[in-house]
């Protein structure tokens, strides 16, 4: 490798970590508010709300006597009540010698068991509720698709015949009628794998019938992060022209060439902005969700296929966001907890978990395909931090509230000693989970 790659796998290496930082940085300060604002309200004294562990960098106090920080490593972050020992919350109980009942009710371990709960709670429901938010934003960015076929944006692709225009409106393709975007889309999945089409269109006012490119070309509407495409340099707008010798219409004649390979390279001619050139690559196995909630392993290359066109498009209302947002953060929740099942039982493949080494590559790739892209991975990489913490295990806010249950159900906490060596097992999980993570990110491809 020479000097001018060298500093270009730096850099992007760089680029990847300063990315997953910003992500951290904010899914973790609304982690941690979380926590903040409910013991607040609660009642409970926060000493001190840190973003990062180790040594403080930086720090202030405000007037509620709660020390706001920036510690030296980056990985996460903490509250700490009045009353915690550490920023794992095992209670101190040194700390509450000597306190009268008021006092001891603004303490964490003091606090009434509903209060000491919400608190616990209050973390991962606002990383859900950041990645409800983060949704809505995109749906009211984005807007939604009108009902009628016409055309709101037509992708650039090499094409002998009169090419479709942003205000089009298809009335039919290939004689079959289609009276709205929905009916484009079922009939485009119908078609034969042939590049030209018929297309009966209105077009300022008038019908008009022209030769155009087939509505699902073998464009890359997205490269997918960690994937055999982004190695080989693919880029969301390349169109594959070839593979392996034969020609390709349709990304479902790509598609079904990928998996017919069973992991053998794949040589692709590619056409970019008017040029050409050939990559080799290797397609690799992954684990997709299907309808049934299950998961199909197939082999994929990493591009995502799209329509040669987008609908047009109309503002959303407030309460059709807030809907679309729910349905989409609700099935992100479903299909995560899916794989984890999956994965638990052997179903899967646990190349699915990533550690922090893949989740930077996936936050560095988001943030060069731009704002949007980046917004829907910290919403995704929230939701599933959410989840995460709610895990049975001690030291995650899922297993105190499991210590809270017992509290609830037997009328006494858990034993102090019990409690110590369950959070140091939880502790030595966590650990355990981590290094999972990082291995696959080394050894799986």
């Amino acid at each position: 490798m020479d000097i001018s790659s060298l500093m270009a796998a730096f850099g992007g290496t760089v680029w990847a970590a300063v990315a997953l930082l910003v992500a951290l940085i904010i899914i973790v300060t609304i982690h941690e508010y979380g926590h903040y604002i409910v013991g607040r309200l609660c009642g409970i004294h926060a000493e001190v709300f840190s973003l990062g562990f180790g040594p403080a960098l930086w720090g202030r106090t405000d007037r509620h006597g709660t020390r706001w920080q920036i510690s030296a490593i980056p990985l996460g972050g903490y509250v700490k009540f009045l009353g915690d020992a550490d920023a794992a919350s095992r209670p101190d109980g040194a700390a509450l010698v000597g306190l009268s009942d008021a006092e001891r009710r603004h303490t964490m371990p003091g606090a009434p068991l509903w209060a000491r709960a919400a608190t616990v709670a209050a973390g991962p429901f606002f990383n859900f509720a950041l990645t409800l938010v983060l949704f809505v934003g995109l749906v009211l960015w984005n807007g939604v698709a009108v009902n009628e076929a016409i055309i709101g944006k037509v992708r650039t692709v090499p094409h002998i015949g009169e090419a479709l225009q942003v205000g089009d409106q298809i009335l039919s393709i290939n004689g079959i009628a289609t009276p709205d975007m929905k009916t484009v889309f079922d009939v485009a999945e119908t078609l034969p794998p042939d590049p030209t089409v018929t297309y009966l269109i209105l077009r300022a006012g008038v019908q008009k019938t022209i030769a155009g490119p087939n509505p699902m070309p073998p464009i890359a509407n997205e490269v997918l992060p960690q994937s055999a495409a982004v190695d080989a340099g693919l880029a969301p707008g390349d169109v594959i022209l070839r593979a392996n010798g034969k020609d390709i219409a349709t990304f479902t004649q790509l598609k079904s060439l990928t998996e017919a390979t069973n992991g053998a390279p794949i040589l692709l001619n590619v056409w970019r902005d008017g040029a050409t050139f050939e990559v080799t690559l290797t397609p690799r196995k992954r684990d997709l969700p299907n309808a049934a909630g299950g998961f199909d392993t197939r082999w994929m290359i990493g591009l995502s296929g799209g329509v040669l066109f987008e609908p047009q498009t109309r503002p959303a209302g407030a309460f059709e966001a807030v809907d679309l947002a729910w349905s989409s953060t609700w099935l992100m929740a479903k299909t995560n907890l899916s794989a984890i099942k999956n994965i638990a039982n052997g179903s899967i493949s646990k190349c699915n978990v990533s550690g922090a080494i893949g989740m930077a590559k996936a936050a560095g790739y988001a943030a060069k395909q731009g704002l949007e892209s980046f917004v829907q991975l910290i919403a995704l990489i929230s939701l599933g931090i959410g989840l995460v913490n709610l895990f049975p295990i001690p030291v995650l806010d899922g297993g105190h509230l499991v210590f809270h249950a017992w509290e609830a159900i037997t009328r006494r906490a858990p034993n102090e000693k019990v409690l110590g060596f369950l959070m140091t097992l939880g502790l030595a999980a966590v650990i355990v989970l981590m290094v999972f993570g990082l291995s696959n990110d080394v050894l799986c491809q």
